[in-house]
């Protein structure tokens, strides 16, 4: 048995097994969440930007259903995410085993909500995954935000939520390749009817590296919504792959520092 990673405050048999928070009403599922991401670097240099985007707000018992053509734009596979359905289940199936490995029993009754990019053309690149596991009443059971670079890697962490939505965790995971391990993000989550938005820093030694947003209106994913939002956002996560490579281009041409990458293990998806 492999030895857990350190991501909360609490051990993992010490987190309570009850529902934390109530939480006030969910959007429709599936939705379609309109709005953008945002990038700020604070140090060694300042580098910042915003893109338009979308990404899917689903209950991964009930994926997108989609018809030909619009199937091509909307698939959400278990191979994306977690330990890729290996053992079944789909993501529901990995959900609850990492869930159960780190002491969380999640019941039968019980909601997986998940934000995540589909598949557009058969390519997918997820930078952030939530995983937002909720009891029957919506109250909170736990949180798991997984993180994929581009190195075809992901690394997912059981977040310690409060009843504001922040959390903090050491980061163990990476991601650029201007960053090491170091440091701990600071996360705020939301997830109501009316907006949907994910805050990650990173703080390192007391200051502020970086602050990355994504936010947006949630909208039924009807065939008619998802076929405008697709026009509007041309071929989605084939530009997002391509968008972090032009930064990162660009960042190193400013000469900042490129840190070395160890290979990761897949443990800390199950």
């Amino acid at each position: 048995m492999s030895q857990e990673p350190k991501q909360l405050r609490r051990e993992p048999g010490q987190m309570s097994q009850e529902p934390k928070h109530v939480r006030r009403g969910l959007p429709t599922l599936p939705s379609l969440v309109v709005g953008t991401v945002s990038h700020t670097r604070r140090i060694p240099l300042r580098h910042a930007f915003t893109h338009r985007q979308y990404q899917w707000l689903v209950d991964v018992d009930d994926l997108p259903r989609h018809g030909w053509p619009l199937r091509a734009l909307t698939r959400i596979e278990a191979r994306d995410h977690l330990d890729e359905g290996r053992l079944g289940g789909g993501i529901r199936g990995d959900v609850e085993r990492f869930l159960a490995r780190r002491g969380v029993p999640l019941g039968a009754e019980d909601r997986v909500v998940m934000l995540a990019n589909a598949r557009v053309l058969g390519h997918v690149f997820d930078p952030l995954t939530v995983f937002w596991c909720l009891a029957p009443d919506d109250s909170l059971r736990a949180c798991i935000f997984e993180v994929h670079n581009t190195y075809g890697e992901r690394h997912a962490y059981l977040l310690d939520v409060d009843a504001a939505g922040r959390a903090r965790t050491d980061k163990a995971f990476y991601v650029s390749p201007f960053n090491d391990t170091s440091g701990e993000y600071a996360v705020g989550l939301r997830l109501g009817p009316d907006r949907v938005s994910v805050t990650v820093g990173l703080d390192r030694d007391g200051e502020r590296v970086l602050t990355a947003t994504t936010t947006g209106v949630p909208l039924p994913a009807t065939d008619a919504a998802v076929a405008r939002t697709a026009a509007r956002h041309l071929l989605m996560t084939w530009r997002v792959s391509a968008l972090i490579r032009a930064h990162g281009i660009r960042l190193w041409a400013r000469r900042l520092p490129i840190r070395p990458r160890r290979p990761h293990t897949q443990e800390y998806v199950r």
